[in-house]
Formats: C-alpha cells, structure tokens, sequence
C-alpha cells in the first residue's frame, strides 16, 4: 500500500517536472520558426549596409508587398479552383512575389538611393523612411486597409517532439530557410558576384578601379535582398493566416534589430541574430506571465526585441558576431 502511495507521488511529480520542459521545448521551436522568417529579413539589411553603409528601412515593406501579393494570387486560385495543389499555389505566389519584391527593390535603389550614395547618410536614411511610407501607402490603395486571410491550403499535420508539438508548416519555415541561406553563403564565397560584394564592401573605389562594376553590385545586393524578402512574406502570411499593409513595419525593426544582435554587414551574425532574436522572444512570451505574476501577458513580446536591441547597443555595439563593414575611402 505504501509503495503504490509512493508510487502515485512520484508520478505525479515526474508530471510536475516534465509539464514545464513541454512547454520550455514549445516555446523553442515556436522561436526557431519567427527565427528563420527574421534571419531571412534581416540577411537583406545586413547586405545592403555591408556593401554602401545604408539603412534601407524600407525592407520590411518589401516583405509586406511579398505577403500581400501572394496572398492575392493564393485567394484567386484557390477561389477559382478550389481543388487546386498546395504546392501550384504555394509556387505561383512565389512566381509573382518574388519578381514583384525584387522590382521594387530594384527601383527603391535606382530612384531614391543611388543619387544620395555620395551624401550625408542621414539624407539617404531619412530617404529610406520616405519610401517606406510610400510603400505602405500604396500598399494600402492597391490591397486595402483591411487584413487579407491566406487560404488553407496545406494539410495541418502535427508531429511530437519530446513532447511538443511541430507541425509540418513549422518544419517547412525552418528547413527551407536554412538551405536558402547556405545557398546566399555559398553565392557570396564562391562565385565572382560574391567575390565582387567582398570587394565593394572591403573598398569600394579601389573595387571599381579593378573592374568591378559597382552599379551592378548594389543593385545585385538590392534584388537579392528583395526576393529574400518576398520568401518571407509567403512565410509570414502563411504561418499566421494573414496579411495587412502595416505589417512590415514591426516585422522590419525585429529584422533589423536582429542584424544589430548578430552584427551589422555580418551575414552569419544576422542569421544568428535572427534566431536567436525568435528564441528570446518566443521565450518571453511563453514565460513573461510567470515571471510577472500575471500583470504582464505573452502580447508584451515585442518589448523583447528593443530591450535586446537596447542591452546590445549599450553594451556591445558592434554585435555578437562582431560587424563588418569595409574601410570608406
């Protein structure tokens, strides 16, 4: 009788233990997953300051127009064929996204920042600003001020782990944003258009003076940038199920705050920074009600992102990684 007493208590105590790691392995994938979409987004902030040393506040519009655009063409195809693939609507938004971000960057550097590269950067970050506002404005006369919902297009399959749950849209984000950016550090190590990044970002008078073509540089960082951009916005919007023309806003400033954690013109400290931006935050929303006794609620976690960026920049400006940013002549 006692040892089956004693067996009930200790039962019930592996539950009290086993409850909280449940929840603590949750809240990571949850955090691996916002961390792959803010790595992705981030990458096309740490490129761009890297090669010409500008903010281009702008990019978490970019992203907006991504998830606006494929959740139209997500809407119309499936309205119109209900039986119609997953994966035909997941790649025709993609089709239609990705080209559309990237000729929106494309413009975004032709227009508004290639006549300010020889200016103060206040003009040119205060430029940037500017085309954000632009961006969202038109946004909302094309789409509307209203959200769009994402159709549900893809099976929900959820598989355990260690207790937790993982469904196959989490394992997609994460596995999919991991090749892509091996792919962007492949291009940027292996090939001559990397080759010419490097150069650009190391000094980019004397790279121009050894053949490489400046312009087409930029711009090539521009519309990498942008089609990263566009891939996050699809994950975005169909994560969460829906799409509005003031998202990028907050989505932006947690990428960029994530390049500052990882270290400004550092690629693989802004994809560190990204997830692991998504695991302190995942984490502060799952937590932040304990810690606080109830007076604050898991809608606080974007406090997380600025107090991170605010310890970072006080107390290590140049990031976890370190920057890199090359020698302005």
């Amino acid at each position: 009788m006692a040892s089956a007493r004693c067996g009930n208590l200790s039962l019930r105590a592996h539950h009290r233990l086993r409850i909280p790691m449940d929840i603590f392995i949750q809240q990571l994938i949850n955090g691996l997953t916002l961390g792959s979409v803010y790595a992705l987004v981030a990458l096309g902030y740490t490129m761009v300051y890297g090669i010409i040393g500008l903010i281009n506040f702008a990019h978490g519009d970019v992203v907006m127009i991504g998830a606006m655009a494929a959740t139209m063409i997500a809407t119309a195809l499936v309205g119109g064929d209900p039986t119609v693939s997953a994966f035909a609507v997941l790649g025709v938004g993609l089709l239609v996204s990705v080209p559309l971000c990237m000729a929106v960057g494309w413009t975004a550097e032709r227009v508004a920042y290639r006549p300010l590269r020889r200016a103060p950067r206040l003009a040119a970050l205060i430029t940037a600003i500017g085309v954000s506002i632009i961006l969202q404005n038109l946004a909302m006369m094309v789409w509307g001020r209203n959200y769009l919902n994402f159709p549900q297009v893809l099976e929900p399959r959820v598989f355990e782990l260690a207790g937790a749950r993982m469904s196959s849209l989490q394992m997609a984000i994460v596995l999919i944003a991991a090749l892509i950016m091996g792919a962007l550090l492949a291009v940027v190590h292996k090939t001559r258009l990397g080759t010419a990044m490097r150069a650009t970002a190391q000094n980019r008078e004397v790279a121009g003076l050894m053949g490489v073509n400046i312009n087409t540089v930029i711009s090539a960082a521009f519309l990498i940038g942008s089609a990263l951009a566009a891939i996050a916005g699809m994950m975005v919007t169909t994560y969460y199920g829906v799409a509005q023309y003031t998202m990028g806003f907050m989505l932006g400033l947690k990428a960029f705050t994530a390049a500052v954690l990882g270290g400004i013109g550092n690629l693989v400290g802004a994809m560190a920074g990204g997830l692991l931006l998504g695991i302190i935050e995942s984490l502060g929303a799952g937590y932040i009600g304990d810690i606080t006794g109830g007076f604050l609620g898991s809608h606080y976690q974007d406090v997380f992102a600025f107090v991170v960026l605010v310890l970072v920049l006080i107390f290590r400006p140049s990031g976890l990684l370190g920057e890199r940013v090359g020698d302005r002549a």
